[in-house]
């Protein structure tokens, strides 16, 4: 190692023109030509996404609160942590976190801080997700959200982090949230600890949000 900080930077190259030939409810596709460092221009593709959030939710006997849910794109029933949409440009993340925890599992969390943040697919796609891990759980206030489609379907368990591990490990779970979530929290404890995670509301460049 030669000391170098090992660290994502911004930078934006060149783009010469830009179009979108498919817009749908909320994500479309864009086709940019770029320039490349050598001066040649190239078309890329890519999924223009709003952003997500994702919440590893653990309880006082160090379980996961997990949901299964119906993927039609993989053609799976995937293990997930409650996870959704950032609704409107510029949401505070852990607003959103907050709902989607409600709405997935009627559940609340008093302790909230950042897991971890990620490009899913920066290959192909520019959404960003914000992982949170949020602990003293409880049972939410007044009448669950009402759910629909792959929703309706859903189950909900609680695991214990060991076994989620296991899973990942073994290759039997496949949700990235899920997977980054669940090592991400097994890193921390065996380093500085949970309490040494940035706080919930830390900034976020890759969606700036009003706090």
């Amino acid at each position: 190692m030669t000391g170098r900080t090992i660290k994502d930077t911004a930078e934006a190259w060149e783009v010469r023109g830009t179009r979108t030939p498919f817009q749908g409810k909320k994500t479309s596709v864009r086709t940019d030509d770029v320039v490349m460092p050598d001066g040649s221009v190239v078309t890329r593709d890519y999924q223009v996404h709003p952003g997500s959030v994702a919440v590893l939710a653990l309880d006082d006997a160090g379980r996961v609160l997990v949901i299964r849910q119906y993927r039609h794109p993989v053609r799976e029933k995937l293990w997930e942590i409650p996870a959704g949409l950032l609704d409107v440009p510029g949401e505070n993340p852990l607003h959103a976190a907050q709902r989607e925890l409600y709405e997935e599992a009627h559940v609340k969390a008093e302790d909230w801080r950042v897991l971890t943040d990620v490009y899913t697919t920066p290959g192909g796609c520019d959404e960003a997700v914000r992982i949170f891990l949020a602990r003293n759980l409880s049972e939410a206030e007044g009448e669950r959200f009402e759910v629909e489609d792959e929703e309706a379907d859903m189950e909900l368990e609680r695991v214990p982090v060991a076994e989620l591990v296991r899973g990942v490990l073994a290759g039997e779970l496949h949700n990235n949230c899920l997977v980054v979530g669940v090592l991400s929290l097994v890193a921390a404890e065996r380093g500085d600890g949970v309490e040494s995670l940035r706080p919930a509301e830390a900034p976020w460049p890759a969606r700036p949000f009003q706090a």
